[in-house]
């Protein structure tokens, strides 16, 4: 029995329908450098999608490599309650630097997911412990992913991941989230005053007696299909959420460490939030490890003798896991001393015009929407109505494994396909990229 077939007899995928692997059968990496990865067989794949959006400075980086094994030599884990460890305690302090103003505590989990519990569960008890009992109730945007725990999927609107659950998760007050493609004020997003936050108004003063916190993926949501909002609704969006007392949340997972442009997304805005949350590129895509961050009020709020009952009891085994900050540790050093963001700018120009040259006169193609490296590719039927394919026809699905065929790794979000690299990515690797994304579109669907 050779890997392929042990992995379909032992392995539940996840985000799969495993019955899909009957005619596209796993794959198995070997080994991975820079943008590419290796099968057993030695055929590359550009890594287009950096790994589910964590892989930041490219596979098998030599300088993350030497700093886990340094670190693995010292100390591999340790009981975070009561005790520490030196690369947790840098990374913090690090972190510090970079992170919007007002931020100062750090809560250490090992996922995505994990951070927005926390955040969740920290916003709640806060509310609580300060005399806002009846605030309760979590805000979110329509459209929104926040990650798969219950909490997480309660806080998000993809019905995708969560209509099966809905009998698990809690009562939550969806605002319609911005859509620029599809602008029902007929606006432009570069040009238009937000005008799509009346929403957001009116949720607020129908609800924010009730409400406990507001998360919001900020400028990028990427479940949706890589959908862009303008910095001012972030804008609008502290002021509002400073006026009615409720907690505002930036989930930072999939937009921290420059996926926008700017270090973090929240920096466009130029405003802070009162908890972020980080992971995916937090390691380099290393090591699972997360952080929510929260500000001294909050934790002022549970600071009290034992006996009053105020502390957050809130935990997990690999919080704080001295192998991933070593290597989150290494990851900010490569980023601030090769100014990989200020280089990722650069190249980020070029390939967006390097993708509108290929494909936005395509027939297919609505937009190509970009922010900072990330670009999406919407499918439509008719550029003009923006008509959208049908979801069963999996489209975006076709394309993916056409362009796996010819080493490239598109995976689509329904019917769009997005780029978010590695910041390293070169102009001939993202040439080459663009070459076979469009050379898959037109085999395609023409």
């Amino acid at each position: 029995m050779n890997l392929v077939e042990k992995d379909l007899k032992y392995i539940w995928h996840p985000c799969s329908q495993m019955k899909d692997y009957e005619q596209l059968k796993p794959i198995i990496i070997d080994h991975g450098k820079g943008v590419y990865l290796y099968d057993q067989a030695g055929k590359e794949y550009m890594d287009i999608v950096s790994s589910w959006w964590c892989n930041l400075l490219g596979h098998s980086n030599a300088k993350i490599n030497e700093a886990i094994k340094a670190q693995l030599d010292r100390l591999e884990h340790v009981i975070f309650a009561n005790f520490s460890h030196e690369p947790a305690i840098l990374l913090c302090e690090q972190l510090m630097e970079i992170i919007p103003k007002g931020l100062t505590k750090f809560n250490f989990s090992d996922n995505g997911s994990a951070a927005v519990e926390c955040a969740l569960k920290m916003s709640f008890q806060y509310q609580y412990q300060t005399g806002h009992e009846k605030k309760t109730k979590f805000m979110c945007l329509s459209e929104g992913y926040h990650g798969e725990t219950i909490g997480a999927l309660s806080v998000g609107s993809m019905d995708l991941y969560a209509k099966i659950y809905k009998p698990m998760l809690m009562d939550t007050i969806h605002v319609e989230a911005p859509d620029c493609y599809r602008c029902s004020y007929g606006k432009f997003r570069d040009s238009c005053n937000a005008e799509c936050f009346e929403h957001a108004e009116k949720a607020f003063a129908e609800h924010a007696d009730e409400t406990c916190a507001m998360i919001v993926e900020p400028l990028l949501q990427g479940s949706a299909g890589m959908r862009i909002y303008p910095a001012l609704y972030l804008k609008k969006l502290r002021a509002l959420c400073n006026q009615y007392r409720v907690i505002l949340i930036a989930d930072e997972i999939a937009t921290g460490f420059g996926r926008t442009g700017k270090m973090f997304a929240f920096d466009h805005a130029g405003v802070s939030p009162d908890i972020m949350c980080l992971s995916k590129g937090l390691t380099g895509g290393y090591m699972p490890m997360a952080i929510t961050i929260t500000t001294d009020e909050i934790y002022n709020a549970f600071y009290a003798d034992y006996n009053e009952g105020k502390a957050f009891m809130h935990s997990h085994t690999y919080s704080g896991n001295p192998l991933g900050c070593s290597a989150a540790l290494v990851v900010q050093k490569i980023l601030r001393e090769d100014r990989i963001i200020e280089k990722a700018a650069l190249r980020a120009e070029y390939l967006h015009n390097q993708l509108n040259e290929a494909l936005l006169d395509h027939q297919h193609i609505g937009e190509i929407r970009h922010l900072g490296l990330v670009n999406a590719m919407e499918l439509v039927i008719d550029k003009r109505t923006k008509e959208e394919y049908d979801s069963q026809l999996r489209l975006g699905y076709q394309v993916y494994k056409k362009a796996l065929e010819k080493g490239l790794i598109l995976r689509p979000l329904g019917n769009v396909l997005y780029f978010n690299p590695p910041l390293i990515i070169n102009e001939a690797e993202i040439d080459k990229a663009v070459s076979i994304c469009a050379e898959s579109i037109k085999e395609v669907i023409g």
